[in-house]
């Protein structure tokens, strides 16, 4: 099954939004012996990176899915992923980088760097933040955080604090391994993705390159 919608939102491939995860691997290893895979979301063949000086966000819940996808060769593929949410985030200093290899001219990064201010209201603001990812480093700061509750429990209409499984068609395991908690501060965070979604998402001091290359200096980490 695959959809191009998310919470209402139309999914877009250059979509940047970096939401935390509580030991990912052990999560989606749970998840997958459980059985609790969320039907296939359709991904393109490339994952990109992020990195955020501070994120603090309201409302976190996470549980574990699956990707579909192609490879760049359009090859089938499927990614195990920590889907990871936020009701409410602020993001200082975000960078998003992905890599494409074009046949006969070698490699290209886009970048997008936003939210580069002390200034909270100068900083990068997302509601109801989905993101599905393979990576996490960080120090972290997790508040009133529960551990091992239920997929189906993760939102507010089914009693937890974050803002809840993916929309439309695309649900997690309501028998599943997740967790939530109320809040959460990340600094130093560098992660990998596949796909995210936003209700809304505001990016102060927006700035978009393409350069030729890939690697450190190049991509955001």
């Amino acid at each position: 099954m695959e959809s191009q919608v998310r919470g209402g939102t139309r999914w877009k491939r250059f979509a940047v939004v970096m939401v935390p995860s509580v030991a990912a691997t052990a999560c989606i290893g749970v998840a997958l012996a459980q059985g609790a895979l969320a039907a296939s979301f359709s991904v393109s063949g490339q994952s990109f990176k992020v990195t955020a000086e501070h994120l603090h966000g309201e409302g976190f819940a996470q549980y574990g899915a699956i990707d579909s996808g192609y490879t760049l060769t359009g090859e089938k593929a499927n990614h195990p992923v920590a889907v990871s949410s936020f009701s409410n985030a602020t993001i200082q200093k975000m960078c998003q980088s992905v890599v494409t290899p074009i046949p006969g001219l070698g490699n290209f990064t886009l970048r997008l760097e936003a939210g580069d201010s002390d200034d909270e209201n100068r900083q990068v603001q997302a509601k109801n933040l989905y993101i599905d990812i393979d990576d996490l480093h960080a120090d972290a700061t997790f508040n009133n955080i529960d551990i091992g509750v239920a997929a189906g429990d993760t939102g507010p209409d089914k009693g937890g604090k974050g803002p809840g499984m993916k929309g439309g068609k695309e649900q997690a395991n309501p028998n599943g391994f997740a967790q939530q908690a109320e809040s959460a501060d990340l600094y130093g965070v560098e992660q990998t993705a596949w796909a995210t979604t936003a209700g809304t998402f505001k990016l102060s001091g927006l700035h978009m390159s393409l350069r030729s290359g890939k690697g450190k200096g190049i991509e955001c980490y």
